[in-house]
């Protein structure tokens, strides 16, 4: 396996561009970088980049791989780009983005339901929205990934859908049977499951067999007065036991490239999503409200109390002292030297676990 980085939160990528985020990958240890979406390497799909791009990778025998965008037709409307891609036709707007990236091999392509919002409970995420109900979205995005299936198998490539903020494992599972295991995967974000009430080993039991991209990081939660606060920390740092991750997904996929979802440096985060630093709190999950269980109806009684002894463990720690607490944390700078000791944390925390569940670190190789 090899270990990599996401190409939008890597410190700098937005001053940096694709070419030179390749080059500081290497020199921050990295084996590859994902970039979340295509369109971060060439936003009108410019063939001459995307070769350089292509190039200078495998020059820096890094992997490669990058993503389309949202796939629930209620959350497109918040991209339009994707729709302009296609002159006004938002298949063909995703069909010349799979042709993009399968022009330069890149054929594993993250996708998600939605995007996070600055609202306060279960409001954070489009999984509660009550203009349009979960079920209504997730058949919708069913018929999208319909639409989408027979391109991307013309093309060779498999449409990955992340463990967003807002679905559950047991629906993403549901959406790849409908479309077919063939087309459809998984990006395992490792610390998203958490928001959902999952156990994150208890996840990876259920979708092991259909990853085949990752954010890895870990997380911060919380038990408090209404459910648990959750923001995420380097891996090593929060309550996920990567050794039990690793080794369910390494029999299904042992050449698994694992990509670090990095925190970016506040003031990169205030820029790109116009929020200003240490003003949102950490996200705050309703696991005692009778809303936010009645909407969880494959969550079972045995996997919520095993969630609920995991967190209950953490937040002891934190009220130990032994973990820093959120308040602390956010007191403290975070710009790029703070990133990049995210990203050595983490690293450290992998290679680590690698040797203990036997997985060999496939480091990049320069051409």
């Amino acid at each position: 396996m090899r270990i990599g980085i996401d190409g939008r939160k890597i410190p700098r990528a937005a001053e940096y561009g694709p070419l030179r985020t390749l080059d500081h990958a290497v020199e921050l240890g990295m084996d590859g970088v994902f970039f979340r979406t295509i369109l971060d390497t060439t936003p009108n799909l410019d063939p001459g980049v995307l070769s350089e791009v292509r190039t200078h990778a495998d020059e820096l025998g890094l992997y490669l791989e990058a993503g389309l965008g949202k796939v629930n037709p209620y959350a497109t409307p918040e991209a339009p780009e994707l729709r302009r891609l296609g002159d006004g036709d938002i298949v063909l707007g995703f069909r010349r983005m799979i042709e993009a990236a399968a022009s330069i091999d890149v054929t594993e392509l993250w996708i998600s339901t939605a995007n996070a919002k600055p609202y306060p409970g279960r409001f954070a995420t489009d999984r509660f929205r009550t203009d349009a109900s979960w079920v209504d979205q997730l058949e919708a995005t069913r018929k999208f990934l319909a639409k989408l299936g027979p391109i991307a198998r013309d093309h060779g490539v498999h449409l990955n859908l992340e463990t967003h903020e807002e679905i559950t494992t047991f629906e993403v599972l549901r959406l790849i049977e409908a479309t077919g295991d063939d087309v459809v995967g998984v990006v395992f974000d490792t610390a998203n499951v958490l928001m959902r009430g999952e156990h994150p080993v208890r996840a990876a039991e259920r979708i092991a067999p259909f990853v085949r991209q990752t954010h890895f990081k870990d997380a911060y939660v919380e038990l408090v007065h209404g459910g648990a606060l959750h923001e995420s920390r380097a891996c090593g740092e929060g309550l996920i036991d990567y050794n039990a991750i690793l080794a369910l997904l390494k029999p299904h996929r042992p050449d698994l490239n694992i990509t670090f979802e990095n925190d970016q440096p506040r003031s990169e985060a205030q820029r790109l999503y116009g929020l200003a630093a240490g003003t949102v709190e950490p996200h705050l999950i309703q696991l005692f409200d009778a809303d936010w269980l009645a909407g969880h109806p494959d969550l079972t009684r045995d996997e919520y109390a095993e969630y609920i002894a995991l967190v209950r463990d953490y937040t002891e720690r934190i009220a130990s002292g032994e973990i820093e607490g959120w308040r602390e944390r956010r007191a403290r700078p975070f710009e790029y030297d703070e990133s990049v000791q995210w990203i050595r944390t983490a690293t450290a925390h992998i290679e680590d676990a690698f040797e203990r569940v036997g997985i060999e670190r496939s480091e990049h190789v320069p051409a």
